[in-house]
């Protein structure tokens, strides 16, 4: 075990807000090393938060977490595999598949001893949810999905991504010197501002975010990297029409990526979902000023079901 690594274990300090939360830890699951922290008493309802691609946990900000726990929640928050201060691998050869992070999830219930849970999942965050919730439904006691599109086919006419989202992916910024912190913080800024909607860019915010993640990377290049290469797996076997889990569905009115007649496919596709538009939101884990809205509704939502 390296330095200033621990295993997973029960401690936890309890903050000013009479948050219990652990400090970060490294649990061994599936045979790699992730790290993960929690906030909250494991003997309240658990909610697994899943990020969007290239995503650690800090986009979940403590803030959030916080405020979940206060519910009372059990909130697990966690870095993927080439994120954080998970394992990490050289950029461009990741030896391992998107159904290796959806089979993380799982282990790290698994080691947490969640019998089930309450998933939410931004993005990417939200097909690993629902993917989870099709191959293992006894896991999982309601889905959250913001800011994502349905993880197999529909039978829908879905739009494409907007123009001006395409003409910058089709150029893309130069990428940065890796080892110059200051450039790629604001690399990492700047990548968020084309998926942004008009409620608010929060630039400060976002570069605090930036920061954290530059500093906690142990590889930022392999982060920035290694999970747009990866092999999705066979979706086209997922049919969302037999997701039993209680489904909420957060999506910004101005999502660049899948725009909102994909929520609105995804809410008509999973029997019993409930759609609530994130007003001006983009592409995005919701801002701050989404809160108010995301928040309340995540809490309402995680009151079905309970943690076995």
């Amino acid at each position: 075990m390296e330095a200033g690594e621990s295993q997973v274990t029960n401690s936890e300090a309890v903050s000013g807000d009479g948050v219990p939360r652990s400090p970060e830890r490294m649990a061994e699951v599936n045979g790699v090393r992730l790290c993960l922290q929690t906030f909250g008493r494991p003997s309240d309802p658990a909610i697994l938060l899943l990020g969007g691609a290239s995503s650690s946990m800090d986009w979940w900000e403590e803030e959030f977490c916080t405020r979940l726990a206060k519910g009372p929640r059990f909130v697990i928050r966690f870095d993927y595999r080439d994120t954080g201060r998970s394992v990490s691998y050289g950029a461009g050869a990741p030896p391992y598949t998107g159904p290796d992070l959806m089979a993380d999830a799982l282990g790290l219930l698994d080691t947490l001893e969640v019998a089930h849970a309450h998933l939410v999942g931004v993005s990417m965050g939200g097909a690993i949810a629902q993917a989870l919730a099709l191959d293992h439904p006894e896991r999982v006691a309601t889905l959250t999905l913001i800011a994502t599109s349905a993880v197999g086919p529909l039978d829908a006419e879905l739009p494409p991504m907007e123009d001006r989202l395409r003409a910058v992916l089709d150029a893309p910024a130069p990428q940065p010197d890796w080892s110059d912190r200051e450039a790629v913080i604001t690399y990492l800024v700047e990548g968020q501002r084309p998926f942004t909607g008009s409620l608010s860019f929060e630039e400060d915010r976002l570069r605090a975010i930036a920061a954290r993640v530059v500093e906690r990377s142990t590889d930022i290049a392999a982060s920035m990297t290694n999970h747009w290469l990866l092999d999705g797996g066979e979706t086209s076997r997922y049919a969302v029409g037999e997701i039993t889990a209680p489904t909420l569905i957060l999506h910004g009115t101005e999502d660049p990526l899948f725009r909102f007649p994909h929520a609105e496919a995804l809410a008509a596709a999973i029997p019993g979902a409930r759609l609530i538009p994130l007003e001006g939101v983009g592409h995005q884990t919701p801002p701050h000023a989404a809160w108010p809205v995301a928040i309340p509704a995540i809490l309402r939502h995680t009151a079905h079901g309970a943690q076995a």
